[in-house]
C-alpha cells in the first residue's frame, strides 16, 4: 500500500520514456524470452534513448560495448543468448542494465548463480557505480558481500524493518538472531570485514 515517489513525484506520473532513462531494474534470474545475440540483448538497454525503428547510433554503440566490457561479456557478443550458461546470461542482463546509464539501479540478487570471482566483480562494479554518483539498491542474502560492499543496509524479516544503517550497525548479533535465528563469526581480512553465519 502507498506510493512510490521519485524526487517527490509519483512514479506513475513520470512519462514511461523518462522513467526508463532514469531507473533501471535487474530482476532475479537469467531468463530471456527472445532468440537474440548477446549484444542485441544489451542494446535493449538503449531503447529509451532511440526513436522507433532507427539504427543504433555511434554513441549508443559505444555505451553498449562499454557495458559489456564492464560486465565481462564482450567475448560473448555474437553468441545467441540461449546458448549461454545461467551465469553468462546473468552478466549479459547486467550489461543491459548498465547500458541504460540510469541514475538509479535496482538489482534483485544480482550475484545468484555466479562463481565467486564474478560475484566479486559484479559487486565491485555496482559499488563503483554508486561511488560515481548513482543510486544502487541491491537485494542480497550473502552477509559477507553485504558487509564488504554496501554503504547502508536495511535488514528485513516478515515484512518488517529489523535494523537499518551501516553494515557495522546492522550486521550484529542481535539483528541477525532476530531476522534469521543465527549466530555469526566476525573478522577482518586485508581490511575487509567478514560476517560468517554459524547456525543457531
Amino acid at each position: 500500500a502507498g506510493q512510490v515517489l521519485l524526487d517527490g513525484q509519483p512514479l506513475s506520473d513520470i512519462p514511461a520514456q523518462s522513467r526508463a532513462q532514469r531507473l533501471a531494474y535487474l530482476p532475479q534470474g537469467s531468463e530471456c524470452h527472445w532468440p537474440l545475440m548477446a549484444r542485441e540483448v544489451v542494446a535493449l538497454g538503449r531503447l529509451p534513448y532511440r526513436a522507433p525503428w532507427r539504427a543504433v547510433p555511434e554513441h549508443d554503440a559505444e555505451q553498449i560495448t562499454a557495458a559489456m566490457q564492464q560486465a565481462d561479456v564482450l567475448h560473448l557478443a555474437e553468441r545467441p543468448i540461449h546458448s549461454l550458461s545461467g551465469g553468462e546470461r546473468s552478466r549479459v542482463l547486467l550489461a543491459r542494465t548498465l547500458a541504460t546509464g540510469a541514475e538509479i539501479l535496482l538489482a534483485d540478487e544480482p550475484v545468484a548463480g555466479l562463481d565467486p570471482a564474478h560475484q566479486l566483480q559484479v559487486m565491485s562494479l555496482l559499488k563503483a557505480r554508486a561511488s560515481a554518483g548513482a543510486t544502487v539498491v541491491v537485494v542480497l542474502h550473502d552477509l559477507n558481500l553485504a558487509a564488504r560492499f554496501c554503504d547502508e543496509i536495511t535488514l528485513l524479516a516478515d515484512g518488517k524493518v529489523i535494523a537499518q544503517g551501516s553494515p557495522e550497525k546492522v550486521l550484529t548479533p542481535e539483528p541477525l538472531q532476530q531476522a534469521y535465528g543465527i549466530r555469526a563469526w566476525y573478522g577482518e581480512v586485508e581490511g575487509e570485514r567478514l560476517v560468517v553465519p554459524l547456525g543457531e
